[in-house]
């Protein structure tokens, strides 16, 4: 059987036989929800890059305690994948973030582009972030992530054409372009970002700033797919060719 993940602030002194302490809504959840014993084996991971499987010793209301048993420490994937996603209408962010997250980005940059149906403000900002935030994480802790990808604040054009000249490759979906993305060469190492238009596309603005910028305008195939799915294409068939996924 699989065991439970709960995320952890920090595992930098864990070692085998050492104590760690999980606290808060993560310890609430296991105990109160899960029904966590004493005696049970759980994984704990940092989210960068360390995790342990460890022995319950000891629950409360909104904590429990780990002896642990074997520690690991896993290098940061590479290369490390950022998608840039366009603001979709309704649900579909959480679920772009979700499954962005199983399929391995290290980065998700909720973009205000101009054609976006949803608007983040204020309060409204504050709380789609959080959602997308706790997705990230959930979905990171369910496929058994040692890094979890982080989920930024959400970006204007001008901050997205910034990231794409520090990229090592950048490419921009668009239905109207005539290069395929299969046809692009991904590197070995280094950092690679895809910028994923909205419902309404990519507006000639937007294509033009991030072309200035060194960002690559392809296409996926035949098919328009959804805004919240065409991340998870690409980068799927992008990571298809490194060995991360051989």
């Amino acid at each position: 059987m699989t065991l439970p993940v709960h995320l952890v602030p920090s595992l930098e002194s864990a070692t085998p036989g050492s104590a760690v302490t999980v606290e808060g809504d993560e310890a609430h959840h296991a105990v109160a929800v899960r029904r966590l014993r004493v005696g049970e084996q759980v994984v704990l991971t940092d989210g960068r890059g360390r995790s342990v499987v460890g022995e319950v010793t000891s629950t409360g209301k909104r904590v429990f305690d780990v002896e642990v048993v074997s520690a690991e420490r896993v290098p940061e994937p590479t290369p490390s994948l950022t998608v840039v996603q366009a603001l979709p209408k309704g649900d579909r962010g959480e679920l772009a973030v979700e499954v962005l997250t199983e399929v391995g980005v290290a980065r998700v940059v909720p973009w205000a582009a101009s054609r976006s149906v949803a608007v983040w403000k204020g309060e409204r900002a504050a709380k789609s972030l959080a959602r997308w935030r706790s997705t990230a994480r959930e979905a990171a802790k369910q496929a058994r992530r040692s890094w979890h990808p982080e989920v930024d604040a959400l970006a204007g054009t001008a901050e997205v054409a910034e990231l794409l000249r520090g990229a090592d490759l950048a490419v921009v979906l668009h239905e109207d372009a005539t290069e395929p993305l299969s046809g692009v060469a991904v590197p070995p190492r280094g950092s690679v970002v895809v910028v994923v238009g909205p419902e309404g596309g990519v507006s000639p603005e937007e294509l033009a700033a991030f072309t200035q910028a060194g960002a690559r305008v392809v296409r996926l195939g035949e098919e328009v797919l959804r805004t919240s799915t065409a991340g998870v294409v690409a980068c799927a068939a992008l990571l298809a060719r490194t060995s991360r996924w051989s």
